[in-house]
């Protein structure tokens, strides 16, 4: 113990010495900066306070995102990843968005409340595809004698399409992301504000006397950034060309939408199919009842026979009603979609064929072609590798700060006190920072591998729509073949065995669980051949979607 108490006393008096001399140092430094006169220095403080201030408000606006996602109202973008805009593609955190222009002269002089070099915009998912709904599964089917296209005044594919440009909220709500680029651009054009520095120098506590001689000034300073090296050019070329891609990228919103849109119409004209196929289906059923009462009073059939017809006409009879339901859900999806309100919902008639005809329909290589020329996802990676280009040329730009002219017009000195004439006079500075190191490579190499990276998912994008192409037109010529061969050879023998199975039936020769039997297989078949019918209408308007052209109605 008394080895231990001299050590800590010492460690103590330590301590305590260096704690005067950081006092002392502290004070010399106050009175050494308290004696300085120039006005100038006085400029810097207050530029360095305003910087300082600046900084943190532009750090604190790009907090907008948070862990429930998109926070409505922060002007958040609407669309996903923008296309060589720098994001990060993997989810990570991007060290010092917050504080990206670390150098102070280039964080004054950058436009206020501009986002940070090189900071993520907030991602959203695309809106999911819209899913075919079902139709009922079970029932006697009959193809209708007549094709209906539907009422002259209904709602055709074409009209669909342009009332859902117009009216449709997910499209309206991202297309206020281009008046909103259009806004970014002003911005990146504007012009650094000058700062206006006013300054008392030495003014005494009490008064100077020839005793205590001394003299105190007074001045205005007026400062003035200059962009030597045209950043502000360079900032609104970037905001342009970030303005083009979310132009791209709201034709390709629009072609996704289109797609869902066909959907919901395909929909509509499936359950209306279903529904005119059982009601043809209660025609037949009618007419087989009837045929078994006439022979029942004939003694020639027994009620068991009836009954059985009686089940099937009811079971038919339910998936009718269930048929009508289905339609009218689909009806009011595709109100939804159309902003039509939903009190129209329910009347909504639609005019088209679920039949397409696919007579003109263009060779592969063609429809490759035409969706690399036509596909607004692919011309927005195009538009995204000069928008990278542009923050390559911005980040190089933003390596030298601006040039600060410091213009004093007016200053007065006080000589009064010691007897001497006043004096008034005016001072010209220039502030510029020395290029000794450049503080901005790394965000110049990181805007150079997003141009690259740019490039790649170009790359990438074009295999994706060759494949989407190649694919679409497969299900497009297997549908067709489905649908031929049903018509030309599965459907006529089908019909024939059960138009068959019901004349031996009216004469008596069969009973009736035989021409259920037939009348079962022979509606499994129309099941498949409507079924056919309408996945191949949705190939057709999938085949116009990965093409982005209607090249089939």
């Amino acid at each position: 113990m008394r080895d231990i108490i001299p050590c800590a006393e010492v460690a103590y008096l330590l301590a305590r010495i260096r704690l005067r001399s950081l006092l002392v140092a502290l004070t010399f430094s106050v009175l050494l900066f308290g004696a300085q006169r120039r006005a100038d220095a006085q400029a810097q403080l207050a530029e360095d306070i305003i910087v300082i201030t600046k900084g943190v408000r532009e750090q604190e606006s790009g907090r907008t995102t948070s862990h429930l996602g998109n926070t409505p109202g922060a002007g958040q973008s609407r669309f996903g990843i923008v296309p060589g805009s720098g994001e990060p593609r993997l989810g990570e955190r991007i060290a010092g968005t917050g504080m990206a222009r670390r150098d102070v002269l280039s964080a004054a002089s950058a436009p206020a409340g501009g986002q940070p070099f090189g900071a993520p915009e907030p991602i959203i998912a695309p809106p999911p595809k819209l899913s075919a709904s079902e139709l009922p599964l079970y029932g006697s089917l009959e193809i209708p004698r007549q094709d209906e296209e539907g009422p002259s005044d209904g709602l055709t594919l074409d009209m669909a399409i342009e009332r859902l440009r117009r009216e449709n909220f997910d499209l309206r709500t991202k297309f206020q992301e281009i008046p909103k680029a259009q806004a970014d651009i002003l911005s990146a054009g504007l012009r650094g504000n000058p700062l206006v520095f006013a300054s008392a120098d030495d003014v005494p506590y009490g008064s100077y006397s020839p005793q205590r001689p001394g003299e105190n000034g007074y001045g205005i300073t007026v400062i003035q950034p200059f962009d030597v090296n045209h950043k502000r050019g360079v900032r609104v070329l970037s905001a342009q060309r970030a303005k083009r891609v979310l132009d791209a990228q709201y034709q390709d919103a629009v072609r996704l939408e289109i797609d869902n849109l066909y959907t919901a119409f395909v929909d509509v004209l499936a359950a209306r199919e279903a529904v005119r196929y059982l009601e043809a289906s209660l025609t037949g059923l009618n007419e087989a009842q009837t045929v078994a009462k006439q022979q029942l009073r004939g003694q020639e059939r027994s009620g068991i026979e009836l009954d059985r017809l009686t089940v099937q006409q009811d079971s038919a009879l339910i998936a009718l009603d269930e048929a009508k339901a289905s339609l009218s859900k689909t009806n009011q999806i595709l109100a939804a979609r159309l902003n039509i309100p939903a009190i129209e919902g329910d009347q909504l008639a639609v005019r088209g064929r679920i039949i397409t005809s696919a007579d003109n329909i263009a060779p592969l290589e063609e429809l490759i072609g035409l969706a690399q020329a036509n596909r607004p996802d692919l011309m927005a990676y195009r538009l995204g590798i000069q928008r990278a280009q542009a923050d390559v040329s911005l980040a190089r730009a933003e390596a030298f700060p601006d040039v600060f002219v410091l213009y004093t017009p007016f200053g007065y000195r006080n000589n009064t006190p010691t007897g001497g004439q006043d004096a008034t006079s005016w001072s010209l500075g220039v502030m510029a920072s020395v290029p000794l190191f450049n503080r901005n490579q790394g965000n110049i190499r990181r805007a150079e591998i997003n141009a690259s990276q740019t490039t790649i998912e170009l790359a990438g994008i074009q295999r994706q729509i060759d494949t989407e192409v190649r694919g679409a037109f497969r299900d497009f010529e297997t549908s067709l073949g489905t649908v031929q061969r049903l018509e030309r050879t599965v459907l006529p023998r089908a019909r024939s065995i059960r138009d068959r199975t019901f004349e031996l039936f009216k004469a008596g020769e069969e009973g009736a669980i035989g021409y259920l039997n037939a009348q079962r297989e022979y509606s499994e078949v129309v099941r498949q051949y409507r079924d056919a019918l309408i996945r191949h209408r949705r190939t057709a308007l999938r085949l116009n979607t990965v093409v982005a052209l209607r090249i089939l109605p």
